[in-house]
């Protein structure tokens, strides 16, 4: 019955310095349009940002920074993402690490963003 993820959201601190750090470090493209979430942009899917105090409705019941803990699937050799990482100062917490994703076997290193949620970017195995 579901095929996929279309979008997720975060509440963040600040739109900002959320939207400048996974431009940077990841590649997202931030799209902002009038009365709607800041979105960061990848593949086929989103990230919806909502600023604490600022949030859209519906929302979830209890939207807090730093709660989020998500996996991405890198378009680029995890090499790659572990070295974009490193020029622009982030730590990485774990990895790179096996482990099994939805599709299987995967490669996975995990990091913080500016709020603390924990992201886990992953390369499959071929």
């Amino acid at each position: 019955m579901i095929a996929g993820i279309d979008h997720f959201v975060l509440t963040v601190r600040s739109v900002e310095a959320t939207s400048a750090f996974y431009q940077r470090v990841l590649g997202l493209k931030r799209l902002d349009e009038p009365n709607r979430p800041t979105a960061l942009l990848f593949g086929s899917q989103k990230i919806n940002l909502h600023e604490v105090g600022r949030t859209f409705e519906p929302k979830a019941r209890t939207p807090t920074t730093g709660s989020g803990d998500f996996c991405l699937v890198a378009a680029r050799p995890l090499a790659d993402i572990c070295g974009s990482l490193e020029a622009n100062g982030v730590a990485i917490e774990v990895g790179p690490v096996e482990r099994t994703g939805a599709r299987g076997p995967m490669m996975s290193v995990y990091f913080r963003d500016p709020d603390g949620n924990l992201v886990e970017v992953s390369e499959y195995r071929k």
